[in-house]
């Protein structure tokens, strides 16, 4: 049966950020994933997982300046610098919260730049990153997501973050794979995830249209999740979506 992480950044949101550790727990969670601690206190996270006996399975590294618009940095050849201190900021989080996987935006594709350049901005920075996980023994994760949602994103298709991979060659980078965002840019969903089961480290999931929980919208979730049982997928599948309504009446899909 798969395991779900609830997204606490998208989950229980009529509460404060530290109180939804308990409400994930109620809900029958033992995992959680959100998208960017920085903004709190390592111990104060630390706590509430500890006190509601919760692993986190998933953070972001910073995106740069995120209340603008913008999504990750990674491939931006100006801000290679900050992306670098980036890294470093990420790692002194995940190492203190038991972490063992980052999820590494790869950001809007910056203008007045050669596309040669930003691939290779790209692929250097995912090659120094990857490299100062190792050291800690934390895995980098490469996440497409749909240019409907964020237009010019540079990542967008699983094709494309599978060639990249290829190209940074780093045995601890793996692709995250989003349910939502690959269904709105590729479909194919069972058959990707068969192609690249063996490099992929996280799931994430939502239905579409919509982005709500599963059972609103036109994908399968039954028959992937079962799916998923056969092919013996055994990691964490965080429900990244935005509830319909209180996220409490939304969850009577985890008994699928």
């Amino acid at each position: 049966m798969p395991r779900f992480a609830a997204n606490l950044t998208m989950l229980f949101t009529e509460q404060p950020f530290i109180e939804r550790f308990a409400l994930a727990k109620s809900a029958g969670f033992d995992a959680v994933e959100f998208l960017f601690p920085y903004a709190f206190k390592v111990d104060d996270i630390k706590m509430a997982l500890n006190d509601n006996n919760l692993k986190l399975v998933l953070h972001n590294f910073p995106p740069g300046d995120w209340d603008s618009g913008e999504r990750g940095i990674a491939c931006h050849p100006d801000r290679v610098s900050e992306f670098r201190a980036g890294v470093s900021k990420a790692i002194e989080y995940a190492t203190a919260l038991g972490v063992n996987q980052l999820n590494c935006l790869a950001g809007k594709v910056p203008e007045g730049f050669d596309s040669k350049l930003v691939r290779d901005t790209f692929i250097t920075n995912i090659q120094f990153a990857a490299a100062e996980l190792k050291k800690v023994d934390i895995k980098i994760l490469l996440e497409p997501i749909n240019t409907f949602d964020i237009p010019g994103f540079y990542l967008s298709k699983t094709a494309q973050a599978i060639d990249l991979l290829d190209a940074i060659e780093a045995d601890n980078a793996f692709l995250q794979y989003d349910i939502y965002h690959a269904q709105r840019m590729e479909g194919e969903l069972a058959c990707t995830i068969q192609k690249y089961l063996d490099r992929i480290a996280h799931i994430q999931l939502a239905d579409n249209p919509g982005r709500n929980e599963p059972g609103t919208g036109e994908i399968n979730f039954n028959y992937l999740f079962k799916y998923l049982d056969r092919l013996g997928y055994d990691g964490y599948i965080g429900c990244e979506y935005k509830p319909l309504k209180a996220t409490e009446e939304g969850l009577g899909w985890l008994n699928f």
